[in-house]
């Protein structure tokens, strides 16, 4: 019998009639003959309405207490999952994240994933039990309930699935696979059929919401066949594998974008050995995420260095660089808000000059200005005014003959 791990994301199990419809294709691979084990996240926005009680209450809420909160929107998921597959017929069993042997790192709200103790998941499957399984959460080794970030069951999902050997996992969403672009921004966005670890992984980091970055890792690491589909229809996905078997004739597969992006610019910082290291080791022993990093002399003693953070964490970095004046030695910040990153990803950069130079010809000719740029092997990232955002992901997706990818066929499963 094979191994199946699945995971329903909130708005596939959003309402009484969405589990419901869920729990049918848990039915479909358990009468397939297969173990299966579901990853469930919260119900709909239920995640989104504990945080508001927690900032009710409380302008900055303990971390410690707001994992103990949040932990709950899962668990309310697959208790009722589980009374909707007994109601089937189906024995099935539910697990926290806690029970199902997750360990993690001893990190509030954005832990990872150190290990998983799969006992006890083998002994129900072994019993011939659907096991339901609450993702985005874990238990460090000190004892404490901690969360995974947001998108975070998406990992839990794919985690079990490793640590099963799993023949597959599939990530059961709202939309039908993997876009060319996010379809709600881009119209014109088409679905690709398969797309490579590498691509995917570049696309999440740099704000594709379609799968957790940590989920793709793992899968890449452990060489899983990881399955994008629709829980809502049945339509063929997309395929997340080593390296993409369709569409190959794309030099850009993909684009992806972020709003709500800062510039920082430290002005007159002392050119030192050691003056890079200290700023950017007080921000992240804060766990404030640095992206696109920009370093300029401005004179034989000093220069000044431009950073992109997300805009949530600008009022706290700017505190702890203030409050570090003196140790770092810098003469001023500054920063600009209301800026956006728009990004092109694809493989075949690699063995194609001049991709950059085409981006930022697309962008000039819309007058987008251009305010910081970052680049890898198969991708390319802009900061652009926020306002354009959308302008330039719409002008990019046509110039790189987005628009003419054939959507996946639909068939039935």
């Amino acid at each position: 019998m094979a191994t199946i791990v699945q995971k329903f994301g909130g708005t596939s199990v959003g309402d009484v009639s969405r589990i419901k419809r869920a729990a049918q294709r848990i039915k479909q691979e358990r009468d397939a003959g297969n173990r299966v084990v579901t990853v469930l996240s919260a119900m709909g926005k239920s995640t989104d309405a504990l945080v508001e009680l927690a900032h009710d209450i409380s302008e900055s809420p303990d971390k410690r207490e707001m994992d103990m909160l949040l932990s709950t929107g899962e668990q309310v998921t697959i208790s009722l999952m589980v009374m909707a597959l007994k109601e089937m017929g189906i024995s099935a069993v539910s697990l926290t994240g806690w029970q199902a042997g997750i360990k993690t790192e001893p990190v509030h709200q954005n832990a990872r994933i150190t290990g998983i103790d799969t006992e006890r998941v083998e002994s129900y499957l072994n019993e011939d039990k659907v096991v339901i399984v609450a993702g985005f959460q874990g238990m460090s080794e000190d004892g404490e309930i901690t969360t995974l970030g947001r998108g975070g069951s998406d990992t839990t999902a794919v985690a079990i699935a490793a640590a099963l050997n799993a023949e597959s996992c599939t990530i059961f969403t709202d939309v039908t696979g993997v876009y060319t672009c996010d379809p709600r921004v881009a119209k014109q966005a088409r679905q690709l059929q398969s797309i490579s670890y590498d691509e995917m992984l570049e696309l999440a980091n740099l704000g594709a919401g379609v799968l957790h970055p940590r989920a793709v890792e793992f899968a890449k690491n452990y060489q899983l066949p990881l399955i994008v589909r629709s829980s809502m229809v049945d339509a063929e996905g997309t395929i997340v594998e080593e390296e993409a078997s369709m569409e190959q004739n794309l030099v850009v597969r993909g684009l992806a974008f972020e709003g709500a992006v800062t510039k920082i610019t430290i002005e007159r910082l002392p050119n030192e050995y050691d003056s890079m290291s200290n700023v950017f080791s007080a921000l992240a022993g804060s766990g404030i995420d640095v992206d696109i990093i920009i370093q300029q002399l401005t004179g034989e003693n000093e220069l000044n260095v431009s950073f992109s953070i997300h805009t949530q964490k600008l009022e706290e970095a700017l505190e702890i660089l203030n409050t570090r004046q003196e140790l770092l030695g810098f003469k001023q910040i500054r920063h600009e808000e209301g800026l956006a990153k728009v990004s092109i990803v694809g493989s075949g950069m690699v063995s194609n000059p001049g991709v950059a130079a085409n981006m930022f010809s697309c962008l000039a000719e819309e007058e987008i200005t251009i305010k910081m740029v970052s680049t890898s092997e198969i991708k390319v990232s802009a900061v652009v005014p926020e306002v354009d955002m959308v302008k330039g992901v719409e002008a990019l997706h046509k110039a790189f003959d987005l628009d003419a990818v054939k959507e996946a066929e639909k068939v039935t499963s």
